[in-house]
């Protein structure tokens, strides 16, 4: 019998020693993640339940005791791989965190470290995650939280990462996503037709959407709402009001923000905001 786990809930904040590093601890049940990318790695354990995730074009299932590790970047989905729901914890460390562990270890300088299996079965390098996590979310001293982090980057890295070019060749399609996301980057507050989406780099809309697709697994309005999230969750570090946030970024009002945010995110923006000044944000539903 699958045993039924509680109500959903959510403990999140960033951790100022591990360059504001997000964490994460959640039990979700009929909560599900929109498509969407991290500029950073996301990694965690499963601990209860079973997680299900869409990942470069494949379907995975990550029950209890493994080791998820999503790279930046990479579109992605989450869900409940079974009716009871998951439990798992998670941290979003930025590249560099990750990159100086690779250096380390005698790697490029420069190299993104590429995990070719998104769900990992180690016992040992599970352990090793779970206890640097707890000792996030007891406030150990710097130098553990640090050294801790490091040690754990650098045995994924020897057990399960391979080397990928930092430099990835770049073909006119490629050239012309970047000036895509340069152009939504700078704008992304405004009204954006896909007719001048399509004018500003001299693209058919059709030829358009499809190109998206292929560079960023997304369409281009969802690329747009992903990066509002990214601008919101900038803005809401800064303290500003959820509802001043919610305009600055092009969301229609603060429950559109919140109901794209917690889509994206996991959480809503003010338990993000509470999670930026260091508290724990828990929150059950």
């Amino acid at each position: 019998m699958t045993r039924l786990l509680a109500c959903e809930s959510v403990t999140f904040w960033r951790d100022p020693v591990l360059a504001d590093m997000e964490v994460l601890k959640a039990t979700y049940v009929t909560h599900s993640f929109s498509r969407h990318s991290h500029e950073g790695y996301a990694i965690g354990t499963i601990e209860s339940g079973a997680e299900a995730f869409t990942y470069r074009g494949m379907t995975y299932q990550a029950p209890a005791g493994t080791l998820v590790v999503i790279h930046p970047g990479e579109v992605h989905t989450g869900y409940a791989g079974q009716a009871s729901g998951w439990q798992y914890r998670m941290i979003y460390p930025p590249c560099a965190l990750v990159q100086q562990a690779a250096e380390e270890l005698g790697l490029p300088a420069g190299q993104v470290p590429f995990f070719p299996q998104p769900v990992i079965h180690d016992r040992a390098l599970v352990q090793k995650f779970q206890a640097f996590h707890l000792a996030l979310e007891q406030g150990a001293s710097p130098l553990e939280r640090e050294s801790r982090l490091l040690w754990l980057a650098a045995s994924m890295i020897q057990r399960h990462g391979e080397r990928r070019s930092p430099k990835p060749q770049i073909y006119r399609g490629a050239a012309i996503a970047v000036q895509l996301k340069t152009y939504l980057y700078d704008h992304y507050a405004e009204a954006i037709t896909l007719d001048h989406l399509a004018q500003t780099v001299n693209m058919p809309p059709l030829r358009l959407l499809r190109l998206c697709r292929r560079e960023w697994g997304l369409p281009p309005h969802q690329y747009l709402i992903q990066i509002r999230v990214q601008q919101a969750k900038r803005l809401i570090a800064t303290g500003l009001p959820l509802a001043v946030v919610a305009a600055d970024t092009g969301f229609a009002d603060q429950s559109h923000l919140t109901r794209h945010f917690k889509r994206w995110v996991g959480v809503t923006p003010g338990q993000y905001q509470g999670g930026c000044y260091g508290e724990r944000m828990k929150a059950e539903e």
